[in-house]
């Protein structure tokens, strides 16, 4: 685990920085005052972004776990596993925790303030924390940041970096479309993260041990 800490520092130092700096945030600022100072005044073309963006904490994952069947069916496995795990485990600490979401929250305790809405998007009241949106886009991203890693791809700082970007970005859309809190998206992002890293932890175990970790899909039609 050591040589994965070593490996993947850019990613783990740009998550760290983020949760710090978010973490630090939530202590000092009201809920409400942070959600109406982290969501800005709405435009058509951000409204049309944020609301398919936000979808690739939906289904996205599953179309990048049948392409990596092509790299390598071992990290498929993989990104399904996190996915699946770390959203399960999400799903269960929404009911456990119960807290409202912004359009109820805001509905009870701060009536005068008005969120604004995007057209097509339905509105959760619920089960705010964490945000599995989120989570998804944390365990997808940093799984990614990982194979970039591995496969001594040009720039990997470049393209680690924007891996990073579209996770926090992921995050940013549920607080934009008013479906998450800040707190529920830090909470969102710390899962997916502690999840990857986790599972990774048998990793080296699987591609020493079990031979289809490095085949890919096409392996399984060759001819014997």
């Amino acid at each position: 685990m050591k040589d994965f800490f070593k490996r993947n520092k850019l990613f783990l130092s740009l998550c760290l920085a983020f949760f710090v700096t978010l973490g630090g945030a939530l202590l000092f600022c009201d809920k409400g005052d942070m959600h109406i100072l982290m969501n800005p005044e709405h435009t058509a073309g951000a409204d049309f972004f944020m609301r398919y963006y936000t979808l690739v904490g939906e289904w996205i994952p599953y179309i990048v776990v049948g392409l990596l069947l092509f790299y390598k069916v071992g990290w498929s496995l993989f990104l399904l596993a996190d996915v699946a795990i770390s959203g399960l485990i999400g799903q269960g600490l929404k009911y456990a925790f119960n807290s409202d979401r912004p359009l109820t929250w805001f509905a009870k305790y701060m009536p005068e303030v008005k969120l604004e809405l995007v057209d097509g998007v339905t509105m959760s009241e619920w089960y705010s924390f964490p945000s599995g949106h989120t989570t998804t886009f944390f365990a997808l991203f940093f799984t990614l940041a990982i194979i970039i890693k591995e496969s001594k791809l040009k720039c990997p700082e470049t393209w680690i970096t924007l891996c990073f970007a579209m996770a926090v970005l992921g995050g940013f859309s549920r607080i934009y479309l008013n479906q998450h809190f800040a707190e529920d998206i830090w909470g969102g992002a710390l899962l997916g993260t502690v999840t990857t890293i986790l599972l990774y932890a048998a990793v080296p175990y699987l591609e020493s041990k079990e031979k289809f970790w490095n085949w890919n899909i096409l392996h399984f039609f060759e001819k014997k």
